[in-house]
């Protein structure tokens, strides 16, 4: 039997979510999470760790025991802080390492402006549960880097990645020469930026996060489609044309969170509009199953019909941020739609957790449910979204 759109679903199945990484993340021996957990919820002894999931486990205990007050939700955050801190941090160069050895040794050194933003993401959500003040002084230093190495002052946003020594490099994982600024590093750094906000309300971050929001409007999302463009020059032209709904419909909340945070009427009204139109397009990928592909790529009228956790987790909150703001309620039955399908589909009763991806015939692939990328934050975040808009008790 499905769990009905209601405060206490979201709460139910955020503390189930929670247990699976309460569970079968931790490792006892040396420390942090383990980087890799089969989808039989054996841990990969070897697997690497990357500095992204480190972060977003230090982001979701944080918000878990800031929201539910439960001291062993403090205990895993504070593990997650402990390891990012002691094996993720250059302390020659600064920064944070992109990956590091089972065992705790740099393995990838770049400093990657995504892999900065996530640590900046879980650091300041661990101040606002903790204030414990050396968090906060770590999330300082990182936006101090970023902004003296990436910060792109004659154009706006921001570059996508530099070498260990924060020197200029060609090899930029997310991204490809001559494509140094991407849609998905602006979006998760201005989500980290708005964070750091709520607990540093500084005039130099806040006219940061105004120029990045500026930047994202003006040359990320298209003013005649309101879908994001990927990749781009120095220059900010863009080299594709492919369509993320996913990102689009993640997008259309988060940049609607960053004006609020920033109490701002003028950007208030600009983003209301434009979130919503965003998840308008966004919802032109919905398939008959209410389920948004995976993308679409014009050039060879492509389109990837996986369903995947993080987007079915996105356009729940993003469907419904629509609804709230535009009162149109085919935007909640679309809400209301995403939820049935993620416990039809998604919700693994057996194993635990989410299936990464689902086919589009509806078979799910019984893939690691830990792994480099995947972590707890956008499932987990989702509850947590729907349980406040629904009037968290």
């Amino acid at each position: 039997m499905l769990a009905p759109f209601t405060t206490s679903a979201f709460k139910k199945e955020l503390l189930r979510i929670l247990d699976y990484w309460e569970t079968y993340a931790p490792d006892t021996q040396r420390g942090g999470f383990h980087g890799r957990v089969s989808y039989e919820n054996k841990p990969v002894p070897d697997a690497p760790r990357s500095v992204v999931v480190t972060a977003r486990i230090l982001w979701t205990f944080s918000m878990a025991n800031r929201l539910l007050h439960k001291r062993r939700y403090l205990a895993h955050a504070q593990s997650a802080y402990n390891y990012l801190e002691r094996y993720f941090l250059d302390r020659g160069q600064g920064g944070v390492y992109w990956s590091v050895t089972a065992d705790g040794q740099p393995l990838d050194a770049r400093k990657q402006i995504y892999g900065q933003s996530f640590a900046i993401y879980g650091l300041s959500e661990y101040y606002r549960a903790t204030k414990y003040p050396p968090a906060l002084a770590l999330a300082k230093g990182l936006f101090e880097k970023i902004e003296k190495h990436a910060y792109d002052p004659e154009r706006q946003g921001y570059l996508e990645a530099f070498a260990p020594d924060w020197s200029e490099t060609d090899d930029l994982i997310l991204s490809k020469k001559p494509w140094v600024k991407s849609m998905n590093t602006h979006l998760h750094l201005i989500e980290a930026y708005t964070n750091l906000y709520r607990v540093w309300p500084t005039d130099l971050l806040r006219q940061r996060i105004t120029s990045m929001l500026d930047a994202i409007l003006t040359h990320i999302v298209r003013a005649d489609s309101h879908r994001m463009q990927l990749f781009f020059t120095k220059n900010w032209e863009p080299k594709d044309d492919i369509i993320s709904y996913g990102h689009d419909i993640e997008a259309s909340w988060l940049l609607y969170e960053t004006a609020e945070v920033l109490h701002d009427p003028t950007l208030l009204a600009r983003l209301r509009e434009r979130a919503v139109r965003m998840a308008e397009a966004a919802a032109t990928g919905l398939g008959a199953d209410g389920a948004l592909h995976y993308e679409y790529d014009p050039a060879t009228q492509h389109t990837n019909t996986d369903r995947s956790w993080w987007v079915l987790a996105e356009q729940m909150v993003g469907f419904y941020n629509a609804y709230q703001l535009s009162g149109q309620a085919h935007f909640r039955d679309k809400a209301e739609g995403t939820w049935r399908y993620i416990q039809e589909k998604f919700v693994d009763n057996e194993k635990g957790e989410w299936y990464g991806t689902v086919k589009e015939d509806g078979t799910p692939l019984k893939n690691d449910k830990i792994h480099f990328w995947k972590g707890p934050y956008h499932n987990a975040r989702a509850c947590a979204e729907m349980w406040h808009r629904l009037g968290r008790k």
